[in-house]
């Protein structure tokens, strides 16, 4: 029996010899501070980290888990491969179990799930708490929530209908891409209009990157991106009804359900009715502002088998018709004629997400499809269009350490179709391949590093890098990127959505253009202060130009470029939370051998917004100044004035019921006080009104109620 125990005994020590170990040193900390006495479990062994947070292993090589728990903070789960050889040192970070009133945010935007004070990329988020308040002052769409975000521009395209563009630090709209849930339902070129209708009662949080982002999100992001991520279902069934009216006559009816439809699915459904009556401020026989009737309806499914597999779907349809031009029984005063521009929108998305886990990666799986169709009458000309999107992406996550991975492929297609102007048909393909590398240097030290190539099917080769850094000491921290970006030109602009393309001509061969930006970021938070300070600059090489003296599309010879500051603070201590901002932009272009800053995009702006909110209610206030601009094809004048708006928002709770009022541009600051808003004669490009420089509306006072049950 003893010479049996040997041999058994000898044996086992044999195959442990035999087998490679590697030595593996776990290292658990907390911001800057490391974490004594934390568990650190691998398979078949576990230790508490010493005094300096460090635990060590001597264990197999080959792949495994490292698991850490400690009292006070969340357990955490991380993959790992173990080699032979030198120490290998695995940094854990721990985060604090959060009280109630804190929020950790995680970015969706950058792919790699990190939480918001963690992305190299800097990613500015709007929680719910702010998206309720922007939603009581424009409860039909999201024009106002994003207006009022720093360093982001709401420019009026359209001041017969109405459209809006979002300019980011000062760069053109259209470099700006849009995504819901992370899938681009609204195309590469949503279009001013498409900001009109998206209400934002079922967004959950809006998520925004300044700068070019192409090595993310390829043609069309070279401005930034804006992701609105959607309110998720939760255990309890939720149900909430707005209704809003204005004093210049807008009407909206929003219904927002949520449901659990059994362990693993649930939903939500958006609904919304929206007019508006065409409105004339300054008496003069045309409609400041557009009169509409729209439609909106989007349901929405999640499943979730707790396993890390899930799948999202979205289904939307828009309709929509808009009008605008002179009043009922009035004609213009320079020829006694009547003329009216009208857009009757349809649309239809559908997009899905998949996601599940093989061995150690994640792999998500997006696809969107999405149709749109318009019929806009420029007085006596009418163009009808459709627009086609299609797009699917196929992505590899996976953490190695220090480092999370992303890699994958997309293709998307875009098509335009118009009926009446088919010179200006197009249809591209653009299918792409990146890789991501988010990497933990050290614990103040994180960097992520991205490239992306696409090929556009007309314009050719794009390659898009992007290097992003965090450095973070104490209380401070500071990030510093730069990437670069490109957008294949259309004949879809600020300036032809406005006047339309039947006039238009195209001067010689249009050129793909090429961007490259850069910022560095300085931050601090002290308590409930934090404040935030921003340089950023861009360089855009063959922009795309519409001249406006003779309605002519050209590339232009000489780049644009842009500089600028953006300056942030907030002061969050409950019941009070304070925001103040300032962006200074200096936007430059040359055109027909004179340099000079570009149109409508002023210099100076600066906001205040300050907000008490307890149990009963809440009580905002807002200030807003925006200083001169330079203006085009304005026979009235070169440069605009500065103004300021001023607004208070009262709600009030009772119950389940929450009364609200809302007092907007208390200043009544409107275009028509300086000059008209009509031209004396009709434009080159059709146009009978000049730009947009300043709100038409002037003071609106809307108020309602929301009911939730």
């Amino acid at each position: 029996m003893l010479t049996r125990f040997a041999v058994a005994f000898l044996v086992a020590v044999t195959s442990a010899t035999a087998q490679e170990l590697g030595t593996l040193l776990v290292e658990v900390r907390t911001g800057t501070e490391a974490v004594a006495g934390a568990e650190v479990a691998l398979p078949g062994a576990t230790q508490l980290t010493d005094a300096s947070g460090v635990a060590r292993f001597q264990i197999p090589a080959g792949a495994t888990e490292i698991t850490v728990l400690h009292t006070g903070f969340i357990s955490i789960t991380v993959p790992t491969v173990v080699t032979v050889g030198a120490e290998q040192r695995i940094r854990v970070e721990l985060q604090r179990e959060l009280a109630v009133e804190e929020e950790v945010t995680v970015v969706s935007s950058t792919r790699t799930g990190r939480r918001l004070e963690d992305q190299p990329i800097r990613v500015e988020a709007m929680n719910r708490e702010e998206i309720e308040e922007k939603m009581l002052m424009t409860p039909g769409d999201i024009v106002m929530l994003l207006n009022e975000m720093g360093g982001m521009r709401v420019q009026t395209t359209s001041p017969a209908l109405g459209a809006a563009s979002v300019r980011i630090q000062g760069m053109r709209g259209r470099y700006t891409r849009f995504l819901s849930d992370g899938l681009p339902l609204y195309g590469s070129q949503p279009g001013g209009l498409g900001l009109l209708q998206v209400p934002p009662m079922d967004l959950g949080r809006v998520e925004v990157i300044k700068g070019a982002a192409s090595a993310l999100y390829g043609a069309g992001a070279m401005g930034g991106v804006v992701n609105l991520v959607s309110r998720r279902p939760g255990d309890e069934p939720e149900r909430e009804l707005l209704f809003n009216q204005s004093t210049r006559g807008a009407t909206d009816g929003v219904l927002w359900l949520s449901q659990k439809l059994s362990e693993s699915w649930g939903m939500t459904l958006i609904g919304g009715g929206h007019r508006q009556d065409r409105a004339d401020i300054d008496g003069d026989g045309w409609g400041d502002l557009a009169g509409y009737e729209r439609g909106v309806l989007r349901p929405r499914f999640f499943w979730d088998d707790g396993s890390g597999q899930s799948f999202f779907l979205t289904v939307g349809t828009t309709g929509e018709t808009r009008s605008g031009g002179t009043q009922r029984g009035r004609v213009l005063p320079a020829t006694g004629l009547v003329y009216r521009e009208a857009l009757e929108t349809r649309r239809f998305d559908v997009g899905a997400l998949w996601q599940t886990v093989v061995g150690r990666s994640v792999v998500t799986a997006r696809a969107t499809r999405a149709r749109q169709w318009h019929d806009h009458q420029f007085g006596e000309i009418l163009e009808r269009d459709r627009h086609d999107t299609s797009f699917a992406e196929l992505t590899v996550r996976r953490a190695s350490g220090p480092h999370t991975w992303v890699g994958g492929v997309a293709i998307q297609h875009d098509g335009y179709h118009p009926t009446d102007v088919p010179q200006f048909r197009y249809s591209s393909t653009t299918p792409g391949i990146f890789v991501q590398d988010d990497v933990d240097v050290r614990s103040w030290l994180a960097v992520s590093m991205s490239g992306r190539l696409d090929h556009h099917s007309e314009y050719g080769w794009f390659f898009s890098p992007q290097v992003s850094a965090l450095v973070r000491s104490g209380q401070w921290s500071t990030r510093v990127s730069t990437g670069t970006g490109f957008y294949g030109p259309t004949p879809l602009t600020e300036e032809t959505e406005a006047a339309g393309l039947t006039r238009l001509t195209v001067r010689g061969p249009l050129r793909a253009e090429r961007g490259r930006t850069a910022s560095i970021d300085l931050s601090r938070t002290h308590g409930p202060l934090s404040y935030t300070a921003t340089v950023f600059g861009s360089r855009i090489v063959d922009p795309l130009h519409v001249d406006r003296s003779t309605y002519q599309m050209r590339t232009l010879e000489h780049p644009t470029t842009n500089v600028g500051l953006e300056l942030l603070g907030t002061f969050r201590h409950a019941p009070l939370a304070i925001t103040t901002s300032y962006t200074y932009v200096r936007a430059r272009e040359r055109v027909n051998g004179v340099t000079d800053d570009v149109a409508q995009t002023p210099r100076h702006s600066v906001g205040l917004v300050a907000m008490i909110e307890n149990d009963d209610g809440r009580i905002g206030f807002e200030a807003y100044y925006t200083g001169r601009q330079r203006l085009e094809a304005n026979p009235y004048r070169d440069v605009s004035e500065p103004y300021a708006l001023v607004g208070v928002l009262i709600e009030r709770r009772v119950g389940r019921l929450r009364l609200f009022i809302n007092l907007e541009n208390l200043t009544d600051s409107r275009q028509q006080r300086w000059d008209p808003v009509l031209r004396p004669a009709r434009d080159v490009d059709g146009r009978w009104t000049v730009d947009a420089w300043a709100p038409l509306d002037g003071r609106v006072i809307n108020g309602g109620l929301r009911v939730q049950y």
